[in-house]
């Protein structure tokens, strides 16, 4: 089977591995006939893979007769580049893409019997499931037992097996490897003498006259008599610590559909033996377990479990494993003590060690920032600092907090194929990773982060697991026994066929009652052992059961069984930790997000919900103002009660905008976007219209620092798409924290976010973004952005004012009265006579102003004592607006449209308090007018 279980692979794209239908002509043939293999047009989507001029490329490997030694077809090129070689034809008559080849010319070999097979485009982006096609005239009929079949057999009896073949053939039939048996006839019948241990059976057909060789596979067990009883309270799914005695374990593994199980590991010598041969429970037969004694304390142990169909796999509830396939590449410096990987044994293997010292935890009250306050840091270690560890992460605690981020946000941490990764290729999703160090030095992190007031959120992927994973490996379909295949009918975790189009390795079944198990049991370890702050969950929209892997619209649309079971892991979230984070990146329809974000807010909870503007944010950044409206920043835009939409316009998946800045930046005379100091200049202004937004934000790392590598840049320096997931240079090894323009653009964030932390008007619900509204500003890429809380102490008013154009401009600010207004970038203070007189802005400048606190001139003084008017959530949504007034003694409000023409009209009771207006406007803007003894205030509202 071919195996792309690289840490390389490329997560975020929407690979396809479905099964295709195919025809090979002539069938039966041998390696040295020409073939033809033709595929359906039907088959293949090639819109939803973005393939044009029917791109289509084979990938192709061959076996031998005993379908072992894989080789690639030496003309497949490599995964993210096919060669042209391996293009196939397309007949546009009768819809149908075919190769003709020889196998021994194409594989350039002989003795082959067998090749598989995938299609791809010639990126690797997409891609079917694997195919096998046999070679050879022979043909292998076993009879009994069937082919890949398990039977038991009493010890000391014999099993009569048979089988037929088309030609003249020999036979050897083999047990372990050790041939038992040979005879010359077309057909086979040989009485097995079962002796010893559960044996892997082979028997092999050759023919007489070419040599050809035919194999199949069985397996024979000794017929074991399983005790039934009562699992111990102590013990659970997994690895248990007896709570008094030290030489004590329990070790449970869920194994519907295997007839029994045994532990195998260093304290029985790897070998089979009964004494170590688990327990059913009597409540729940499908559960094994054994109690293992006489075990020395604090040594440390390895084991697996084998199952009756020979399957040797870890526990998937393993809180670390070793890997025979990456443990060698990790560094003596990173992963201190490595334990070496049992000789012999392959997959991965669980460890164990009872008397072990727990960490001293120095914070054990970390008061977490609220939901609606969180600035999250994004962050993938391995490339965020050249050692790629724990250790080089806390010494960039100063870095991360003098950013003043309260959060920080990991790609995921859990045990992921390969060492050099994004970590989305999880395995294990209850083991922490050895590729970063130890869980004693992610411990201290997460620590050190707490005691800096900084939370920890992981990233993980609930939505598939690769194939290595025991819950895939423990029912898969193995046709060539190297452990690896396709998810089996009766697997307990996994549907065998995708239920939804942006899948990738296998698709969990979240209706399992196992998966739910496994999930719950998950987080609680993460919670609880690391005292981790929340998750954000990755693709939500997987978490489906109604749709498929080629139907992106239901995918996309409101799924009801999806948002039962996400409430179902919110409620098994919070019932571990009742105030962690949960954040979903869904990224779909409102309707189905305010189902999330809306779930028990009156006990102070609610989901977060992904909320990308990059597209609008980097219109700005670069210079132009289609498409460029951000206003969706606004939770309530969303339908969402509380601030739970997590704003942001860099995320891992998304492409970096300093990338786009300088490829594509507008230029206007000597103004260039696409200069490095003018487009981290407008970095500067992207933080000022970001973080001043009420509500959590998240960013990307050392977008601070103005990064510009390519999402999809290559070690090479190329740009590929094929390289999205490749490592990318660190920005402290290039020198960019001590750059004096990059670390300006650090800087001005910082100064931000410590404004917005230390003012409770940003805390405020009531608040309006206003991004290239081209009624008042017709050349577009003007921002302004008010926030308002008539209760915070201090600064109630923020005005926000941004000019993203390529030229100078003047602005109307709007400001909510007049009076004396401070600067909070350099704290200088504008007297405003005018509330709409312009303030000039030039090319990509910004301004941030609060109503002045400190000693009041006559004009403040009066303006504190005299009428105010606020619009709330403005932009408003048709329905109910909300005007907000103080200090208006017989006050009157009039509404006018652009034209003058006069929509409403009402007189206030009160002198201050909050009108809440019924109205049916047509979007467009509107002027607010409030008259009363005290003065007159003029407000513009936008109706969408």
């Amino acid at each position: 089977m071919k195996k792309f279980y690289s840490g390389i692979l490329l997560f975020v794209m929407a690979l396809v591995f479905g099964q295709i239908s195919y025809t090979i002509t002539p069938n039966p043939f041998n390696e040295t006939n020409q073939i033809t293999l033709s595929v359906p047009g039907n088959q293949i989507d090639e819109s939803a893979w973005g393939v044009t001029g029917n791109a289509i490329y084979i990938w192709s490997w061959s076996l031998d007769t005993n379908f072992n030694n894989s080789q690639d077809c030496p003309t497949n090129g490599s995964w993210n580049n096919s060669n042209e070689a391996n293009r196939l034809a397309y007949n546009a008559g009768t819809d149908t893409y075919s190769l003709t080849f020889t196998p021994t010319t194409f594989f350039n070999r002989t003795g082959i019997g067998r090749f598989g097979f995938l299609l791809k485009d010639k990126t690797g982006a997409h891609q079917t499931a694997d195919h096998f096609v046999n070679v050879g005239m022979l043909s292998l009929n076993l009879t009994n037992p069937l082919a890949n079949s398990v039977t038991s057999v009493p010890a000391g009896n014999s099993i009569n097996i048979t089988a037929t073949t088309n030609v003249n053939a020999t036979f050897q039939l083999k047990a372990n490897g050790v041939v038992v048996n040979s005879t010359s006839t077309p057909s086979t019948s040989y009485a097995y003498s079962f002796l010893a241990d559960d044996a892997s059976m082979e028997l092999i057909a050759t023919d007489a006259s070419t040599s050809i060789t035919k194999n199949a596979t069985f397996i024979l067990n000794k017929a074991r008599n399983v005790v039934s009883e009562a699992i111990p309270a102590w013990i659970k799914q997994g690895i248990n610590y007896h709570p008094t005695d030290n030489t004590k374990v329990g070790l449970a593994l869920y194994a519907p559909y295997k007839n029994f199980v045994h532990v195998i590991g260093s304290f029985n010598n790897w070998t089979v033996n009964d004494t170590y041969l688990m327990k059913r429970d009597t409540a729940n037969p499908d559960l094994y377990w054994i109690e293992l004694s006489g075990l020395t304390a604090a040594q440390l142990y390895t084991f697996q479990y084998k199952t009756n169909d020979l399957r040797k796999v870890a526990d998937p509830f393993s809180p670390q494993i070793l890997s025979s396939y990456d443990d060698q590449w990790i560094s003596a410096s990173t992963y201190p003590g490595l334990p070496a990987f049992p000789a012999g044994q392959g997959f991965e293997v669980s460890m164990f060690k009872t008397a072990q010292t727990p960490y001293n935890w120095q914070v054990t009250n970390f008061q977490r920032p609220n939901k609606e306050n969180l600035v999250v840091y994004e962050l993938l270690l391995r490339d965020f600092t050249q050692e790629k560890n724990w250790q080089s992460l806390i010494n960039k605690i100063s870095y991360l907090k003098n950013l003043n981020i309260n959060a920080i946000e990991l790609l995921p941490i859990m045990e992921f194929e390969g060492n050099l990764s994004w970590g989305y290729n999880t395995s294990f999703h209850y083991a922490l990773d050895k590729a970063y160090g130890t869980p004693e030095k992610f411990k201290e992190f997460v620590d050190l982060c707490h005691q800096n007031g900084i939370a920890v959120i992981l990233d993980i992927a609930f939505n598939h697991a690769t194939g290595r994973s025991p819950l895939v490996r423990l029912w898969n379909i193995d046709p060539d026994g190297d452990g690896y295949g396709d998810v089996a009918a009766n697997n307990p975790y996994f549907n065998q066929v995708p239920k939804h189009s942006y899948n990738v390795f296998n698709d969990f079944n979240h209706t399992s009652a196992a998966t739910k198990y496994y999930v719950e049991r998950s987080l609680q370890q993460w919670l609880t052992e690391y005292h981790i702050d929340g998750f954000r969950w990755d693709l939500t929209k997987g978490f489906t059961q109604n749709c498929s892997a080629n139907d992106e619209t239901c995918t996309n649309a409101y799924q009801q069984d999806r948002v039962d079971i996400m409430k179902y892991y919110a409620d098994r979230q919070w019932a571990i930790d009742p105030n962690s984070y949960m954040i979903f990146e869904h990224l779909g329809t409102d309707a189905e997000e305010q189902q999330w974000a809306n779930y028990r807010i009156a006990e102070g909870k609610g989901v977060m919900l992904w909320n990308k503007q990059t597209d609008p944010y980097n219109q700005n950044t670069m210079g132009y103002k289609d498409n460029s409206n951000y206003d969706r920043m606004d939770h309530e835009l969303h339908g969402f009660t509380n601030m739970h939409a997590v704003g942001y316009g860099e995320s891992h998946d998304e492409e970096r905008l300093m990338y786009k800045n300088l490829a594509y930046g507008a230029v206007s005379g000597a103004y260039d976007v696409k200069n490095l100091n003018t487009a981290l200049e407008r970095m500067k202004t992207f933080g000022a219209t970001f973080f001043t937004i009420p509500g959590p934000k998240m960013i990307w790392q050392f977008g601070e620092l103005g990064y510009e590598f390519s999402i999809n840049r290559c070690a090479d320096g190329s740009i590929n798409n094929g390289c999205r997931t490749d490592e990318k240079p660190v920005a402290f090894t290039l020198g960019y924290d001590t750059n004096v323009n990059r670390k300006a653009v650090y800087d001005t964030w910082a100064k931000i976010i410590n404004i917005r932390n230390a003012n409770q008007v940003f805390k405020s619900k009531t608040y309006s973004v206003e991004s290239n509204n081209l009624t008042n500003d017709p050349d577009g890429l003007i921002t302004r952005i008010y926030v308002y809380d008539p209760a915070a102490a201090g600064i109630k008013n923020v005005v926000v004012l941004a000019n993203y154009n390529t030229v100078a401009k003047d602005v109307v600010p709007y400001f909510p009265y007049t009076g004396q207004w401070q600067n909070l970038m350099d704290n200088t203070i504008l007297s405003v006579a005018s509330t709409t007189a312009p303030i000039t802005l030039q090319p990509g400048e910004f301004r941030i102003f609060g109503n002045y606190t400190g000693a009041l001139s006559t004009i403040d003084q009066n303006a504190a004592h005299k009428l105010s008017l606020q619009i709330a959530d403005n932009p408003v949504k048709n329905g109910l607006i909300k005007l907000i007034y103080h200090k208006a003694k017989n006050g009157e409000i009039t509404i006018y449209d652009v034209s003058g023409k006069k929509m409403d009209s009402f007189k206030l009771k009160d002198e201050d308090g909050i009108y809440e207006l019924k109205a049916h406007y047509p979007a467009g803007t509107y002027l607010v007018h409030l008259k009363s003894e005290t003065g007159m205030a003029i407000q513009k509202m936008i109706v969408q």
